[in-house]
């Protein structure tokens, strides 16, 4: 399972600083509007104990850890949606992601241009917010349908849209979501806030009950990217980076977890929603495992790392066989049996 997330936000607030220190990949960083002509795409490996311990465990020829993509996406400004600066453009490019993750200036630093009159992080959340829901509404408003269903769904989302509600956080039905999925909108993608500034910033900053936000000093974590979890501890910064901190967030927002295969050829990291069943994490290691499944071979991975070896967990009954109905827990172990 590929997940996309795209990191928006205002000119000079952070964003391109922010993509670079995630995927150590060369972006223009510029101290002027629209450094970013061209959305850049990074692949970051999720950090993960649990495949180090088990590689070392079976002794793996290799380690392959889950992955996150991020998609850099230029700063917008208000009119993006008519085109403003060179917004259609980037807005379309948020499209194709599973989740957005919003940069909010909390830093005050005169020697960087800020295309605002103020620091005010609600504010710039209102302009993104309603960029992205003009051009929703653009999206539904020139659709055409007869059909009952989505008329229903539609109606409801385009009086959410003009109200300047954003869809994520509105109810909906399974089946008004099934409809509204097909048109890839961008209010109704899932986003988590990162506030760019220090604990200092935020004493003077009005955050209006803003929930599901992460402080982050992106400049700082662009310095410390290199840095062991020691030298962070050392140097009194938190154990855990914030890019961490951010990929773990992204996980919990998608409801996403992780469950791990083993052996002597590899230690893996697999991607799939909270509530899956053994069939269908089956099927993201392979389509036909899904339709062939039999059983599932299931331990926890510290259970099999305590009892140090499989014919010890076989013989004290850690290694359970689980059917179609078993619920795929974060942290199992799974071998899976097909026909």
């Amino acid at each position: 399972m590929a997940l996309s997330i795209a990191i928006v936000g205002l000119p000079n607030v952070g964003k391109s600083t922010l993509f670079k220190t995630l995927t150590k990949k060369e972006v223009l960083i510029a101290n002027y509007p629209f450094a970013t002509i061209d959305p850049n795409v990074g692949v970051v490996l999720v950090p993960d104990e649990r495949v180090d311990k088990l590689a070392e465990f079976s002794i793996s020829e290799k380690k392959i850890y889950a992955t996150v993509e991020f998609v850099d996406i230029a700063g917008l400004v208000k009119g993006a949606s008519e085109g403003e600066g060179l917004g259609n453009k980037f807005l379309a490019n948020i499209r194709e992601t599973d989740a957005i993750v919003y940069i909010l200036r909390a830093f005050k630093n005169d020697d960087i241009i800020n295309t605002q009159s103020d620091i005010n992080p609600m504010r710039d959340k209102e302009i993104l917010d309603v960029e992205l829901i003009l051009k929703d509404l653009e999206t539904l408003q020139k659709y055409k349908t007869k059909d009952a269903k989505e008329t229903s769904a539609i109606t409801k989302a385009v009086n959410f849209l003009k109200q300047q509600k954003v869809l994520v956080e509105q109810s909906w039905s399974e089946e008004e979501k099934s409809v509204l999925r097909n048109f890839q909108l961008l209010t109704l993608k899932p986003r988590l806030y990162v506030l760019n500034g220090s604990r200092d910033d935020l004493i003077t900053l009005q955050l209006d009950n803003l929930t599901n936000y992460l402080l982050m000093n992106i400049a700082e974590e662009y310095d410390s990217a290199a840095f062991t979890k020691e030298e962070r501890i050392g140097l009194g910064l938190s154990a855990e980076s914030g890019l961490d901190m951010l990929i773990k967030k992204s996980y919990e927002l998608l409801g996403l977890q992780t469950f791990l295969t083993t052996g002597e050829t590899e230690t893996r990291a697999w991607t799939i929603h909270k509530g899956d069943k053994a069939p269908q994490a089956a099927g993201v290691i392979h389509s036909d495992f899904e339709q062939k499944f039999v059983k599932a071979e299931v331990i926890f991975w510290e259970d099999l790392l305590k009892v140090g070896n499989y014919a010890k967990a076989r013989e004290t009954g850690l290694i359970r066989t689980e059917g179609k109905e078993y619920v795929i827990k974060d942290g199992d172990v799974v071998e899976f049996k097909h026909g």
